[in-house]
């Protein structure tokens, strides 16, 4: 896959296609560490932190916002 380096304010970015997100397990706002190799003239990027299975993150973010008053008032008992 070809990617175009965009200018963006002084720094610069490469898009990372939406099917490489999802194998990679990342979304926009995740942190990755970017590792350059001068020699080689190679870029990595690699997700950073533990495996989250973002089914049950999503499940959990909807429970919450369902019931955030109940699980409020139950937090004041």
């Amino acid at each position: 896959m070809t990617q175009k380096v965009l200018k963006v304010g002084s720094s610069a970015a490469v898009t990372i296609p939406k099917k490489s997100l999802e194998e990679l397990g990342l979304r926009i706002g995740d942190k990755v560490a970017v590792e350059v190799d001068g020699k080689r003239k190679v870029v990595s990027i690699k997700p950073i932190g533990v495996a989250v299975d973002r089914e049950m993150l999503d499940w959990t973010e909807k429970f919450i916002n369902r019931y955030r008053s109940a699980l409020e008032a139950l937090a004041k008992e």
